[in-house]
C-alpha cells in the first residue's frame, strides 16, 4: 500500500504514454485529484478506488477522450459537481465503465447520465446522493450489463423503459426508499432482462405486486434480494425453478402461509434470509426436507417467523458449512440440538427472545471464529466459568440477557479483549461489579448493558475509563457512591437510575458532544444545580433527572439549546425558579415533566412552540397563572396535569377549534379555579368519548426507546405509574370553586374511567347524566 500526499509533481505526471493506470485502495491520505491526471492524453484505463482522495474531481478528467474505465468509487470525501460532470460524460464517449460508487453526486441531477455513452457497459453509482427521479428513456444503453443505482434517493416508479436493457446481467435499485415497481412495468421487466443473474431491489415499493409473478424471472438468477420491498401474500409454491439461486433475501415483508416444500430443490443455495416476515409460518415435513437438502448453506436467517410448529431438532441435520444462524423471536420450543453449537466455521449464532427454547451451551469444542453470541430470553444453560470463556477467543458481540446462567466467574470477562458488545442484564447478579473485569482489557467495549441486576457496592472506575464506550446502562441495581469523572468523550446513552447515587453530576458528562440520553432518575440523593453545561449537548433526545435533590433554577437554555430534545423529565426535585420562557420552535419536545417542585411565576407561552408535545405535566408548584388558554392548539398533547398550583379565574372553555381534542388525561385539580364548569370543553374532548381497545403505551417516536411514567390521583391516593396505557382516560376537576349545575353534556364522555368533581359548589344535575365510567384496568 502506497501513503502520502499525491502531489502534482510526483514523477508519476512524466508518464505521458500510459494507457492503463492503477492507484486502487491506497492511502493518499485525502489528497485531491491532481488536474494533471488530465494530461494522460493516452490513457484508457483509469481506477483511484478506495484510496483516500478528497475535494473536487477536477474537469481535466474530461480531457482523457480514449478513457474506456474510469473508477473513482469509494473515495468518501470526493464530489462530482454538475458542471464536470457534464463536460466528463460528453467528451468520454467511448467510456464502458463508469464507477463512481460513494461519490458524492448530491448536486447532478440524474438525468444527466442520459448524456453517458450508448456503449456503456457497466455503471455503478451506488450511495451517490444522487435525488430526483429515474431517468425514463434509460433504454438508449442497449449494451449495458451491470447497473447500479442503489442507496440514493431517486424516486417514481421504476419507468418501463427498462425492459430495453436486455443485456443486463445485474440490476441493483435498492436503498432508494421513494422508488415504486408497478405490476405491469415489472413484468415486462422480468420477461425480456432473460440474461439477468443478479437483481436487487430491497426497500422499493413493491406492495401491488403479486409473489407469485417472481416466477416470471430468469431461471439463471443466481442472486436475489427483494428486503423491505412490501410484498405481500404467499410465498410462490414453485421456486425450484431457480437451481441456480445462490442468495435468496426477502427479509421484512408481510409474506404469509408456509415455506413451500419446493425450497428443498434450492441445492445450491449459500444464503437464505426470510426472517421479519411475522406470518409466515414453515410447516415441520417441509422444513425438515429444506435443512437436509440446502447442503451448501452458510447463511440462515429466520427471525421472526413463526416456527412454532417446528421441533428445534429438526435443525441438527443443517449444513456444516454454517456461519451464520439467526432464530431469534420465533417461538422456538424444546431443546436446542447439541451439535449446532459446534460447528467448526460458526461466526454468528443468534437464538435470543425464544422463551421456551431450552438446551445446555457447551463450554469446549466451540468454533474458533465465533464472534457473535446472542441466548437472551431463553433457557439455555449457560456456565458462565474459565473453560467457556477460554473458548471464545474471538467473541465481539455477547448478549445473554434474562438467560439461564448456571454458574458465573464475571472476573474472567475481562479474558474477552475482542467484546464490543456485552450484556448481562436481568440476571439477578449479586455482589460487586468486579473491577477485574477492564483490567486494561476492554479497549474496544462500545456497549456494556448491566441493568436489572441486584448489583451493589460503588460502579468500578475502570468504567469511567473505557476509551471506546457509547452506551452504559446500569440501570435498577443497588449501587451507591458518587458518579465519578468520565476520562473520555465518547458516550452516547447514559442511565445510571434507579440506584443509591449521591453527590452531583460530574462536570465530565458536560463534555460527552455525542449524548443523545442522560437517564439519571430516582436516585434520590443527587444534589446540586443543574449546570447550564448541559446545554452543549445538542445531541440530547432524552434528559431525565427526576426524583432526585437538585435544587436551584432550571437552566433557560434548555429551551432551545437541541432541536432534537424528545424528553425533558425533572419532576420531584426541589427547583426553584420560573418555567423556561426560551421553548423554540421547531423543537422536537414530546415530553415536558416538571412535577413536584417549586416552581413560581406564569406558565411560560412559549410552550406553544412544542406542537410535538404529548405530555405536559406542571402539577404540584407554587406557579400563579390563569388558565392557559395557549395550550388548546397544541394538536398532539394527550395528558395536561396542572394540579396543585395557585391557578385562578374562570375556565370559559375552547377558544380555538379541536381544543384539547386528544386529552386522555385532563387534571385541574386543587387550584382556585371558579365559575361555572367549563362546558364548552365536553364537546371537545374526542379522546375521552370513544374507548382506545389498543393497549399500547406511551412513549417516544425517536431512535430512544423511552416508556412515559406519570404520576397520578387515583381514588385520593397519589400513585406513580411508571406506563402510561393509551386506555386511560381520567377528567378531575375537584377541590377547585367551580359552581352552577353539572352539564348533561358530560354523559359524552363515554370512555372515562375516572371523573372527579368533588369539593366544589356544585349544585344537582347529575340524575339525568348517562355516563358509565369504565373501570381502571
Amino acid at each position: 500500500m502506497l501513503y502520502g500526499t499525491l502531489l502534482p509533481n510526483n514523477s508519476l505526471f512524466s508518464l505521458h504514454h500510459l494507457q492503463h493506470l492503477n492507484l486502487s485502495f491506497n492511502d493518499f491520505n485525502s489528497s485531491h485529484i491532481s488536474s494533471r491526471f488530465g494530461q494522460f492524453f493516452n490513457l484508457t484505463h483509469l481506477n483511484l478506488s478506495g484510496s483516500d482522495l478528497a475535494g473536487q474531481v477536477p474537469s481535466e478528467i474530461s480531457h482523457l477522450s480514449k478513457m474506456v474505465s474510469l473508477d473513482l468509487s469509494w473515495n468518501y470525501d470526493l464530489s462530482l459537481e454538475p458542471l464536470c460532470f457534464d463536460k466528463l460524460v460528453r467528451n468520454l464517449t467511448k467510456l464502458r465503465e463508469l464507477h463512481l460508487s460513494w461519490v458524492n453526486m448530491s448536486l447532478v441531477v440524474p438525468d444527466s447520465l442520459m448524456n453517458l455513452s450508448s456503449s456503456l457497459s457497466s455503471l455503478e453509482v451506488l450511495e451517490c446522493g444522487l435525488q430526483g427521479k429515474l431517468p425514463s428513456s434509460m433504454g438508449k444503453f442497449k449494451h449495458l450489463q451491470y447497473l447500479d443505482l442503489g442507496g440514493n434517493n431517486l424516486t417514481s416508479p421504476i419507468p418501463y423503459d427498462f425492459e430495453q436493457l436486455t443485456e443486463l446481467v445485474s440490476l441493483d435499485l435498492s436503498g432508494n426508499g421513494y422508488l415504486s415497481l408497478e405490476p405491469i412495468s415489472f413484468d415486462k421487466l422480468v420477461r425480456n432482462l432473460t440474461k439477468l443473474r443478479e437483481l436487487d431491489l430491497s426497500s422499493v415499493d413493491m406492495s401491488l405486486l403479486v409473489p407469485d409473478s417472481l416466477m416470471n424471472l430468469s431461471s439463471s438468477l443466481s442472486s436475489l434480494k427483494l428486503i423491505d420491498c412490501r410484498l405481500q401474500g404467499k410465498l410462490p409454491s414453485l421456486m425450484g425453478k431457480f437451481k441456480h439461486l445462490q442468495y435468496l433475501r426477502l427479509r421484512g415483508n408481510n409474506l404469509t402461509g408456509s415455506i413451500p416444500c419446493d425450497f428443498e430443490q434450492l441445492k445450491e443455495l449459500v444464503s437464505l434470509d426470510l426472517s421479519e416476515n411475522f406470518y409466515l409460518s414453515p410447516e415441520p415435513i417441509c422444513f425438515d426436507k429444506l435443512v437436509r437438502n440446502l447442503t451448501k448453506l452458510s447463511e440462515l436467517n429466520l427471525a421472526s417467523v413463526n416456527m412454532s410448529l417446528v421441533a428445534p431438532n429438526s435443525l441438527t441435520n443443517l449444513s456444516s458449512s454454517l456461519s451464520f444462524l439467526s432464530l431469534s423471536n420465533c417461538g422456538l420450543q424444546g431443546k436446542f440440538p447439541g451439535n449446532i453449537f459446534l460447528l467448526p466455521n460458526l461466526e454468528f449464532l443468534y437464538l435470543s427472545q425464544n422463551k421456551g427454547l431450552t438446551g445446555s451451551f457447551p463450554s469446549s469444542n466451540l468454533s474458533n471464529v465465533l464472534f457473535l453470541l446472542g441466548l437472551s430470553n431463553t433457557r439455555i444453560s449457560v456456565y458462565l466459568e474459565n473453560d467457556l470463556i477460554s473458548n471464545l477467543k474471538s467473541l465481539e458481540y455477547m448478549s445473554l440477557r434474562n438467560c439461564n446462567i448456571i454458574r458465573s466467574d464475571l472476573a474472567l470477562l475481562g479474558n474477552l479483549t475482542q467484546l464490543t458488545y456485552l450484556d448481562l442484564s436481568s440476571n439477578n447478579f449479586i455482589g460487586e461489579i468486579p473491577s477485574s473485569i477492564g483490567n486494561n482489557t476492554f479497549s474496544n467495549l462500545k456497549y456494556l448493558l448491566l441493568f436489572d441486576n441486584l448489583f451493589n457496592g460503588t460502579i468500578p472506575s475502570f468504567l469511567f475509563a473505557l476509551p471506546s464506550l457509547q452506551f452504559l446502562n446500569l440501570h435498577n441495581n443497588n449501587l451507591i457512591g458518587n458518579i465519578s469523572e468520565f476520562q473520555h468523550d465518547s458516550l452516547v446513552y447514559l442511565d445510571l437510575s434507579n440506584n443509591h447515587l449521591h453527590g452531583t453530576i460530574p462536570s465530565s458528562i458536560f463534555k460527552q458532544e455525542n449524548l443523545e440520553a442522560l437517564i439519571l432518575v430516582s436516585n434520590s440523593k443527587l444534589t446540586g444545580e443543574i449546570s447550564s453545561s448541559i446545554c452543549k449537548l445538542r445531541s440530547l433526545e432524552v434528559l431525565d433527572l427526576s426524583d432526585n435533590s437538585l435544587n436551584g433554577s432550571i437552566p433557560l437554555c434548555l429551551g432551545n439549546f437541541s432541536s432534537k430534545l424528545s424528553v425533558l423529565h425533572l419532576a420531584m426535585n426541589n427547583l426553584q425558579g420560573t418555567i423556561p420562557s426560551t421553548f423554540s420552535k421547531g423543537n422536537s419536545l414530546e415530553y415536558l415533566d416538571l412535577n413536584g417542585n417549586e416552581l413560581e411565576g406564569e406558565i411560560s407561552p412559549s410552550i406553544i412552540n412544542c406542537t410535538m408535545l404529548e405530555v405536559l405535566d406542571l402539577g404540584n408548584n407554587k406557579i400563579e397563572d390563569t388558565f392557559p388558554y395557549f395550550l388548546e392548539t397544541l394538536p398532539e398533547l394527550q395528558i395536561l396535569i396542572l394540579k396543585f398550583n395557585n391557578l385562578q379565574g374562570f375556565v370559559k372553555g375552547p377558544t380555538a377549534d379541536n381544543s384539547f381534542f386528544k386529552l386522555w388525561i385532563f387534571d385541574i385539580s386543587n387550584n382556585n379555579f371558579s365559575g361555572p364548569l367549563p362546558t364548552g370543553y365536553f364537546n371537545t374532548l374526542e379522546a375521552m368519548m370513544i374507548s382506545d381497545q389498543n393497549m399500547i403505551y406511551l412513549n417516544t417516536t425517536n431512535d430512544i426507546v423511552c416508556v412515559h411514567s406519570i404520576e397520578m390521583t387515583w381514588k385520593g391516593v397519589e400513585i406513580k405509574f411508571p406506563k402510561i396505557r393509551s386506555t386511560i382516560r381520567v377528567l378531575d376537576l375537584s377541590n377547585n370553586s367551580f359552581t352552577g349545575e353539572i352539564p348533561k353534556v358530560i354523559g359524552k364522555l363515554k370512555a372515562l374511567q375516572q371523573l372527579n368533581l368533588s369539593h366544589n359548589f356544585l349544585t344537582d344535575g347529575i340524575s339525568n347524566i348517562s355516563c358509565n365510567p369504565k373501570p381502571f384496568t
